[in-house]
């Protein structure tokens, strides 16, 4: 079985339990008591925006082992989880304003997490946009490694930032020093979707990475065609 067959199972048996986790949200989690069914969304965006901080993590981290070994594959990988990582910021940032709108009366307010997170998302969009301007593989793979290791930077700013900054964005309730102050049933639905997102990110890295080997392997076979021709 190849790379991106592997990781076609792996979507596709991510986005079946995805399937389940929501169906235990909305049938068999309870009704959060001060903000209604709107709630429910929170299964869906937070996950979305731990997959989305993941994402750019190991952006992060794949770039720097690029730039102390200057192995082709750390880059490869980067590439990848950036643009894995641009989709889940997407989710997050739709269904962000969707739960604010009945919750807060607004659907955006410039507040310290939601501008971080926006900008998160541009970072992931610049990331893809340099490396579909720069066509040489080397400096390439240069230029993407110090902008995703500018989005790694970025990731503890964006944890604090409800810490630090006056927001009406809610403290972390699950990643806080104290215990999770999440009910049990709610907490359980939470971590399993936590769980089916993670395993979705792997999915879609896996696949991305082998379309990746794919065009690398046919500009290869161009290259050598247009060198034949030449000859």
């Amino acid at each position: 079985m190849t790379l991106a067959q592997r990781g076609g199972w792996i979507t596709g048996i991510g986005l079946a339990l995805l399937a389940a986790v929501y169906v235990r949200a909305l049938a068999f989690t309870p009704v959060e008591r001060f903000q209604g069914p709107a709630q429910k969304i929170f299964y869906l965006h937070v996950p979305a925006a731990w997959s989305a901080m993941l994402s750019m993590g190991l952006v992060g981290l794949g770039s720097i082992l690029y730039l102390l070994v200057r192995d082709a594959r750390f880059d490869r990988f980067a590439a990848a989880s950036a643009e894995v990582g641009t989709a889940f910021s997407l989710v997050m940032l739709t269904t962000g304003p969707i739960w604010a709108k009945p919750i807060w009366g607004t659907w955006w307010t410039w507040d310290a997490r939601l501008t971080l997170t926006l900008f998160l998302f541009f970072l992931f969009i610049g990331y893809l946009l340099l490396r579909g301007a720069v066509t040489e593989p080397g400096l390439r793979a240069r230029y993407s490694a110090v902008l995703g290791i500018c989005g790694l930077v970025l990731l503890p700013f964006i944890h604090l930032s409800v810490y630090l900054f006056r927001t009406l964005h809610p403290q972390p309730i699950v990643l806080k020093p104290s215990a999770p102050s999440l009910p049990g049933s709610m907490l359980v639905t939470l971590l399993a979707s936590f769980a089916v997102f993670t395993l979705l990110y792997v999915g879609f890295v896996m696949q991305r990475y082998a379309v990746s080997l794919l065009r690398e392997a046919r500009a290869g076979e161009g290259e050598g065609e247009g060198e034949g021709d030449h000859a």
